[in-house]
């Protein structure tokens, strides 16, 4: 026998089976066939409730994988993440869901197949992760519409973007913009606005890039800000969003901060990486810097390191 012995990376595999629009692909088949067990001692786990993921996350990392891998859309990347920082044990995806936004900025083939594939020679990366009070967040978090957004679609019975794209050209033309009272590192903003996001990556997901300066690790929130707008100032809005130039829009106001609060009178929704919360009072929002580990693909670095 070969004194060599192959070490071989036990890798945790946490799928949410009805995630996004790729929710009737069979995904631990999938995984089984394309792993490879010369390269891999793995374990498949599946979730059957909202917060599974991170219970399931914070287990294996205590157990020994080396890598723990979401296979899922936004919700199960946010839920594994959680159960992952300041855990020291890297995370993977392979994007099944319906915006996929981390995945997107950090060049991750949206492609389940595809993205498999890179796994088997990755690299790890630091990033950072923000906070929306207690709750910790790896895209984007906000209040306003894209918030009203979420909570719509998190009620819908249909899945994938045609539901994101519906549920936003309903609620567009009815919505109207609330006032505001910024907070951001000393910096006092009055405003109204029809949404204020704070971005850790660069984009909500399905590259609609809200925040086209973002890095994952530079120790800065990106705060963009839609203030009011009429009905002719849309088709622009969009084209600019979707090809990282919204930050250009004179409707937009943009800065870095380490720490925001956000005032509003009443009750407020907001929500963090699509996943809507009710708020009431103050709303903080702070970035930890490097507190999540991820896997990477090697080749392809896209996003600001």
């Amino acid at each position: 026998m070969d004194d060599k012995q192959i070490h071989k990376t036990n890798v945790a595999f946490i799928v949410n089976p009805i995630s996004g629009s790729s929710r009737f692909i069979p995904k631990r088949k999938m995984l089984e066939s394309l792993v490879d067990k010369t390269k891999f001692d793995y374990d498949i786990f599946e979730t059957k409730y909202s917060g599974h993921a991170v219970e399931l996350a914070s287990s294996c990392s205590k157990s020994g994988y080396d890598l723990v891998v979401a296979v899922g859309g936004d919700g199960t990347v946010n839920e594994v993440g959680r159960g992952l920082i300041h855990s020291g044990v890297p995370m993977g995806i392979i994007p099944c869901g319906s915006g996929n936004g981390l995945a997107r900025h950090l060049g991750i083939p949206l492609d389940p197949i595809r993205s498999f594939r890179w796994l088997q020679n990755y690299h790890v990366e630091d990033i950072d992760y923000g906070l929306l009070n207690d709750k910790a967040f790896f895209t984007t978090c906000g209040v306003g519409f894209d918030a009203l957004i979420s909570k719509k679609f998190s009620e819908s019975k249909s899945r994938g973007l045609m539901s994101y794209v519906e549920n936003i050209l309903h609620e567009l033309l009815l919505y109207h913009s609330d006032s505001y009272l910024l907070f951001l590192d000393g910096e006092v903003v009055d405003m109204d606005a029809f949404l204020i996001t704070c971005a850790n990556a660069n984009q909500w997901g399905n590259g609609a890039y809200i925040a086209p300066g973002a890095s994952v690790c530079d120790g800065y929130l990106d705060v963009s800000a839609i203030s009011r707008f009429s009905p002719l100032d849309i088709p622009l809005m969009a084209y600019q969003l979707m090809h990282k130039q919204i930050d250009k829009n004179p409707c937009v106001f943009t800065r870095k901060c380490r720490e925001l609060t956000i005032r509003r009178r009443g009750t407020c929704v907001a929500h963090y990486d699509g996943d809507p919360i009710l708020t009431k009072g103050d709303i903080n929002m702070r970035i930890v810097p490097h507190g999540l580990r991820v896997a990477v693909p090697t080749k392809k670095r896209p996003f600001r390191i």
